[in-house]
């Protein structure tokens, strides 16, 4: 009798969705390749022999959930108004994450460090944000650097993103938060011109 394959794509995807569930509900030092194997219904030798280990596997949840993220706040069209664009981009944020619970958990979680300066390189999740700050930041919408914006931006979506995931906010109250909250960033940046005009139906559509 052939011995089952251990490194085909249908086991690879069982190894990280089981990975990704665990380190989204538990503590990175109880996911053990022997754990994740067995919940993916393979052997410790299909993670050695896709992932190179434990660490390897870890990354691949990781490189999926980075790429999904990025994926999506790159898909959304860039407009004539960097504002309008950047609480699109807000809003994909919270889509990306309300959607994929289990990988925002392991990317912003505690499970893997994020660094929202670049660090991750062509693929960082937030350089699309960056790049509509820095528009914004261009066309004199803005007043900062685009970094420490988009960094104040991130822990107001990140902080927001979490409660609603953990379930402490309700749908209504979790829906004004959020809108109230990114207006209210923009607000603080926004050049004295802008802070005088701004105004939420200039955002939401």
């Amino acid at each position: 009798m052939a011995r089952p394959r251990t490194n085909d794509e249908a086991v690879r995807e069982r190894l990280v969705a089981c990975a990704t569930e665990m380190l989204a509900t538990g503590p990175r030092e109880s996911v053990t390749v022997r754990a994740v194997a067995a919940a993916a219904g393979t052997s410790t030798t299909a993670v050695y022999s896709l992932f190179g280990g434990k660490d390897g596997l870890i990354g691949a949840v990781r490189d999926r959930a980075v790429g999904g993220l990025f994926q999506d706040l790159s898909a959304v069209p860039t407009s004539k108004d960097p504002l309008a664009d950047i609480y699109a981009l807000a809003c994909a944020y919270r889509g990306w994450g309300r959607g994929h619970s289990h990988l925002y958990t392991v990317l912003f979680g505690g499970a893997q460090s994020f660094d929202p300066s670049g660090a991750v390189g062509a693929h960082d999740p937030v350089r699309p944000l960056v790049a509509a700050i820095d528009r914004a930041v261009t066309g004199s919408l803005l007043a900062g650097e685009a970094t420490s914006i988009a960094l104040s931006l991130w822990v107001t979506l990140h902080g927001l993103v979490t409660l609603e995931l953990a379930g402490a906010l309700d749908a209504p109250t979790a829906e004004a938060a959020f809108r109230s909250a990114i207006h209210a960033t923009l607000r603080g940046w926004a050049t004295p011109t802008v802070f005088r005009s701004l105004r939420r139906t200039e955002l939401v559509p």
